[in-house]
């Protein structure tokens, strides 16, 4: 059973709001399975940040985490500490720096992990005071939504260079009513990518490239930037590639990707045609994955955070799929391979597909059944990966939501 909510006629209004979840004192930081490693400086503050469209009784709220993944656990306590929207239709996702505490409590062999809980605590109570400030921020707007291809030096796959997908989507906002009007309030920027120029292990705490995109759009348009990933997995990561097969690994690198990619998602809604009071559309479903991987089973079991699964053999989460505009977006609770992306993609009902990847949940990698312990090279992606049916259930589920879901349209 899945649920539908759907917009009336009223006006369509957005607001947005973020705050600082930057620790103080600085934590350890996690790149993935295993103990925090240890850091000395930041570079750049760790934000949420919230979008929240409101036409009618109907409200939805977009939420980016400067984290490598923020499970249901933690978005559950936020969710209900928002009486105002139902909990279904706030979606929460991650932006997936490995510079950033850790947030699944990741246990050693010993079943010890080195997660600050009461940090974890702090940043649920403030992902939902800045849903709630966004909600009372909202004003009328119109939409300009764009999908183009991003030029330049910004991602690539490590496994297979050219195996990603370039396509960046943008949904911006811009207000129609009193000292915004004509400004944009919130520019939404979807793209896959690793932001993992510093990674783990060189003692620094930072949103990544992250940071300096969003920093980016707001010098260049007075109004908020949020970003939300998208099929990332398997490796599709942060070109900084050398000409002397080194990377850049610093702070600098950072900057020089994220105000890239910023530029090209400005460059490409900049021509947008104004979609005006635009129709939104939420619906979600409740799935459920088997855990196949030993580790991830393990891990589960044993993080002091309360994960989803009722035998310790299966997990369960949500997905959910948005209309809004001309836009259909669907979630994907971890980090699906490129070819599931472009695949989802081509099935949606709209020139203007958007996937929000490590939303409601992170799950490790997401592969097809046919990729899943095949290659050599997908040896540690198989095996971070909750099994050989997760692609299956994820892309089934998906389309069933797409079948079941109205085509986006824009409003003149």
């Amino acid at each position: 059973m899945f649920f539908v909510f759907i917009s009336g006629a009223q006006e369509l209004k957005v607001g947005c709001a973020k705050r600082v979840l930057t620790p103080n004192p600085l934590l350890p930081v996690s790149g993935g399975v295993g103990l925090p490693k240890p850091v000395e400086i930041k570079k750049g503050d760790l934000y949420v940040r919230a979008m929240v469209l409101v036409k009618g009784s109907e409200k939805i709220a977009i939420v980016s985490i400067d984290n490598l993944g923020w499970p249901a656990a933690l978005g559950n306590k936020s969710r209900s500490l928002v009486k105002e929207i139902a909990s279904e239709n706030i979606l929460i996702g991650a932006t997936h720096t490995h510079s950033a505490p850790d947030a699944y409590a990741f246990p050693n062999s010993e079943g010890i992990h080195g997660a600050d809980l009461d940090y974890l605590d702090w940043c649920t109570v403030q992902v939902a005071e800045t849903i709630k400030e966004a909600l009372k921020n909202t004003e009328p707007a119109d939409l300009k939504i764009a999908v183009g291809k991003a030029e330049g030096k910004i991602a690539y796959n490590y496994y297979a260079p050219d195996l990603y997908d370039p396509r960046c989507g943008v949904i911006q906002a811009i207000g129609t009513e009193g000292e915004n009007k004509g400004k944009p309030l919130v520019t939404l920027v979807n793209y896959a990518i690793h932001p993992e120029v510093l990674g783990s292990n060189r003692g620094i705490l930072s949103p990544d490239l992250v940071g300096p995109l969003n920093e980016k759009i707001e010098a260049e348009t007075g109004g908020m930037g949020i970003f939300m990933n998208g099929a990332q997995g398997g490796m599709v990561t942060a070109d900084n590639r050398l000409a002397d097969g080194k990377e850049a690994g610093n702070w600098e690198e950072c900057i020089r990707i994220g105000n890239l990619l910023a530029s090209e998602a400005l460059r490409i809604v900049n021509d947008a045609p104004l979609q005006k009071n635009t129709d939104i559309f939420c619906t979600h479903k409740k799935i459920e994955f088997p855990i196949e991987s030993a580790m991830l089973r393990f891990i589960l079991k044993n993080s002091p955070l309360s994960m989803e699964s009722s035998d310790g053999n299966s997990i369960r989460t949500t997905l959910n799929l948005l209309n809004i505009g001309s836009a259909q977006i669907l979630t994907i609770p971890g980090e699906a391979l490129p070819n599931i992306g472009f695949y989802l993609k081509r099935k949606m009902n709209t020139d203007h597909p958007f996937l929000f990847g490590l939303t409601n949940d992170a799950f490790g990698y997401i592969l097809t059944k046919e990729d899943f312990n095949s290659f050599e090279r997908y040896k540690y992606i198989s095996r971070t990966s909750l099994g050989e049916m997760t692609g299956e259930i994820l892309i089934s589920n998906s389309l069933e939501l797409i079948h079941n879901s109205p085509q986006p349209k824009k409003n003149k």
